[in-house]
This record gives structure tokens, sequence and C-alpha cells, in this order.
């Protein structure tokens, strides 16, 4: 799993008609469970390529 995360800076803008809070506050559950999921699939696969490479360090012994 990657160890850090840093976000220097992050500016959202938008503009809409109607309730804006609820709108973002949809939007933006709905784009960060998908960053989630992105985020989580590469950790996953990070663990097992590096789970993959040390069977090749120890002769293929757990």
């Amino acid at each position: 799993m990657p160890k850090n995360l840093i976000i220097h800076n992050l500016e959202v803008r938008f503009q809409v008609e109607g309730d804006d809070g609820a709108l973002f506050t949809r939007l933006f559950n709905k784009h960060i469970q998908a960053w989630s999921r992105l985020y989580e699939e590469e950790c996953a696969r990070v663990e097992r390529s590096d789970r993959d490479r040390s069977l090749g360090d120890n002769g293929g012994r757990r």
C-alpha cells in the first residue's frame, strides 16, 4: 500500500441551480468512492506484485 498521499492544493468550483450543497455532496460522494475503489485496487496490485517478487527471492519457499 502506498505510504503517503499529499494533496498540495485542491480547488473545487461549480455553479448550478437549486440546492448546491446537496448536489455537491452527491457528486463528491460518487467521485470519492470511485477514487477510493481505484486506490484500493492499485494497493492490492502492488501488494500482489510484491508477494510475487518475494517468491523468487527465497527459491519459491514461503
